[in-house]
């Protein structure tokens, strides 16, 4: 039985319960709401798209011709219509990203205007977009998922045969895929690191490689020794961070 049916199932068994007061409540109504709104929070959505990434790099790994494709947005509408199209032309999702580049976040999604420099935009600028980014994604399901349900109910109404459009639903791939945001802090410190990175998990990110630089008009060896030495002194200051906040 599928997990739309269960639903149907489990709401209408709860009904029978309340002695009437939740009869005006349609079961089928209820479990289609709650499979247009399947990620409830960015956590749900960081759970999801990280099964995606460990899935996409192990076949990478055993197969270089199994890559990923990133398609770059700077607006919620902008990642949804490309989605839409990636779905649409190829069937699938499956291997398609979506990409923010740190000096297209600067340039067209600052509040203070279009900034010159990556590192001079409010640090908060990432964090909503992938926010954005993942309320359109969701949107296009719903609407897709609405579409699916309305040809049930006019197929049900008309006697044919419900079979097919069942499976689609049953089946049905989201538009929710892994986000890759190349960003930066912004000369961030400790504190700031670990208050941005809060932010993107709370909107979804499933993963946050973090890198620190100690900029020194010296060689090339005598920076790579600096920032050893800042890491050495970055990486406890960012656990106390985590652990008592």
């Amino acid at each position: 039985m599928s997990q739309y049916q269960n639903d149907v199932n489990r709401i209408a068994e709860l009904r029978s319960t309340k002695a009437g007061a939740w009869n005006a409540i349609n079961p089928d109504y209820a479990a289609r709401i709650k499979a247009q709104n399947r990620f409830k929070t960015g956590l749900d959505i960081a759970k999801y798209t990280a099964a995606i990434m460990r899935k996409d790099m192990q076949e990478y790994d055993a197969d270089s011709s199994q890559y990923t494709q990133s398609l770059g947005c700077w607006h919620g509408f902008i990642g949804q219509q490309k989605m839409l199209a990636v779905k649409k032309h190829q069937g699938t999702t499956d291997k398609s990203y979506l990409y923010l580049s740190g000096w297209m976040v600067a340039a067209l999604r600052s509040e203070f205007g279009p900034l010159p420099d990556q590192s001079m935009h409010e640090k908060t600028s990432v964090s909503a977009l992938i926010e954005e980014l993942y309320t359109f994604l969701r949107q296009a399901d719903a609407r897709e998922l609405g579409d699916l349900f309305r040809q049930l109910d006019d197929a049900k109404q008309k006697g044919q045969d419900t079979h097919g459009i069942q499976e689609s639903i049953d089946n049905y791939e989201t538009h929710v895929v892994p986000i890759i945001a190349d960003i930066d802090a912004g000369f961030g410190n400790e504190e700031a690191t670990y208050l941005l990175a809060k932010k993107l998990i709370e909107a979804g990110a499933c993963c946050i490689q973090i890198k620190t630089k100690y900029l020194t008009l010296n060689s090339v060896a005598t920076k790579m020794v600096k920032s050893q030495c800042r890491m050495k002194t970055f990486w406890p200051k960012l656990t106390q961070y985590v652990t008592h906040f």
